[in-house]
């Protein structure tokens, strides 16, 4: 759980969304089978949403950019909060629209 609610430092920590989790899941991954594998997911899906904010970013200069930013934070914080509950619940969760990097 707390790979997933670390995430949220993103708020406070530039790329805190990418240092928490992976910070959490280099220390505890190789203590548990449950979080390696939440742990990469986290991982995964917080690189997917950096990637995802550069490219709206990049399409603000067409205002269209505006909105994407705005929707990937919204849903950056949805799956984030609904990942840490199931998490919590000890079920495995897997994010939507994530680019699996870490396997």
């Amino acid at each position: 759980m707390l790979c997933h609610l670390l995430a949220l430092s993103g708020f406070i920590i530039p790329l805190g969304m990418i240092i928490g989790p992976l910070v959490i899941w280099l220390i505890k991954k190789d203590q548990s089978p449950f979080v390696n594998d939440q742990g990469k997911e986290a991982l995964n899906f917080n690189i997917s949403i950096v990637i995802y904010s550069i490219v709206a970013g990049i399409l603000c200069l067409i205002f269209i950019g505006i909105l994407l930013l705005f929707a990937v934070l919204i849903v950056w914080l949805i799956f984030t909060i609904m990942a840490s509950v199931k998490a919590n619940e000890g079920k495995i969760y897997r994010y939507p629209l994530t680019i699996r990097f870490i396997k």
